[in-house]
């Protein structure tokens, strides 16, 4: 008995009202799903972003530190992909590139990573991604002394 006047009430509420409201829900729930997967997305792209800079920077930085050139460009690209390992950057579209240039006091060493964000598990946004690129210089130190003999 109670079933059935429960039933009722809420028929009486409802009423014609149904099919409008089924309709505004469908559309509103789109709008905050796009609106969520977008939230997601762009969160990927900044953290993709300091990700690919911070690669970048460590990269040169272990490269500037080095003695010779060939040295700077192994020790470059290694600390460059430890650097990408422990930000997850690991879909296989990094590519890191250090360039020691004539490696000498005063110089610089420039370094360059670009990486594709892929939002391929984001309902909405399966077909999109994103290149994410950054440029780095770093100097290499006046007065760094060299242990092996090379002249600089």
């Amino acid at each position: 008995m109670r079933v059935r006047a429960t039933v009722r009430a809420f028929r009486r509420l409802c009423g014609e009202h149904d099919a409008s409201t089924a309709i505004e829900a469908a559309l509103v729930m789109t709008l905050l799903l796009l609106l969520v997967f977008g939230v997601v997305a762009i969160g990927r792209l900044i953290d993709s972003d300091m990700a690919v800079k911070s690669v970048a920077r460590e990269a040169a930085r272990a490269a500037a530190l080095a003695d010779t050139p060939a040295d700077a460009s192994s020790r470059g690209m290694s600390r460059g992909q430890e650097v990408a390992a422990g930000y997850h950057l690991s879909n296989g579209s990094l590519v890191l590139t250090v360039d020691p240039g004539s490696f000498q006091r005063g110089g610089q060493v420039l370094t360059a990573a670009e990486y594709t964000v892929k939002f391929q598990d984001l309902p909405l946004l399966r077909w999109t991604e994103k290149r994410v690129i950054s440029h780095y210089a770093e100097p290499i130190g006046l007065y760094r002394s060299r242990w092996n003999g090379t002249p600089s």
